[in-house]
């Protein structure tokens, strides 16, 4: 496994993962489903998993780890001086919600956040999820503080507190819009 070939066979296993859980949630990352997608034989994801937990841990950080990324990449374009509230709720919301919600993505809203509530059944991601969550926060506190509205650590928790329980509210309404319910909350919040 310490091969560049091995190694570049486990990167494309969890890609695979990672995939599977963006578009299926966790029940789609199975070692059968994984191994198809990547092109790889069955046996690869056990000879570079010891499990499929480490896999879907694998899944969990790759995916969360890139959407840390494109974050970033929205705090880079982020102009000088402070940001309008509409133009921050949105941005905020991307964060939090993904930037495909923008469009209706509704399934991709209910994959983040199965996310979230399915790491509590699956303790081994508690640390990960912990320190994912951290690294979101200071994204979100960097965003504000750069849009010209710092918040202390613990109102921003208490912020992202309240778009999460609105946004859950929001999906069992009968036409949900999680984003707009979402947005609301930004904007009588900023």
């Amino acid at each position: 496994m310490g091969t560049a070939k091995g190694e570049r066979r486990r990167q494309e296993l969890v890609t695979a993962a990672a995939a599977l859980l963006r578009s299926g949630g966790f029940d789609a990352v199975r070692h059968r489903a994984v191994a198809e997608r990547a092109g790889l034989p069955l046996a690869s994801t056990t000879y570079y998993f010891d499990s499929l937990d480490e896999l879907v841990t694998a899944a969990v950080e790759r995916t969360s780890r890139d959407e840390l990324a494109e974050g970033r990449a929205q705090l880079a374009e982020l102009p000088g001086g402070p940001v309008g509230t509409p133009a921050l709720a949105e941005l905020v919301l991307d964060q939090l919600l993904g930037p495909e919600s923008r469009d209706g993505g509704l399934d991709a809203v209910l994959l983040r956040y199965e996310r979230l509530v399915g790491a509590g059944r699956r303790p081994y991601l508690a640390p990960l999820m912990r320190e994912l969550r951290a690294e979101l926060d200071a994204l979100l506190a960097e965003i504000l503080a750069r849009s010209g509205r710092p918040l202390a650590d613990t109102v921003l928790r208490d912020l992202v507190s309240l778009v999460d329980g609105a946004v859950i509210s929001a999906l069992i309404e009968a036409d949900p819009d999680p984003r707009a319910v979402g947005r609301e909350v930004l904007l009588r919040s900023l």
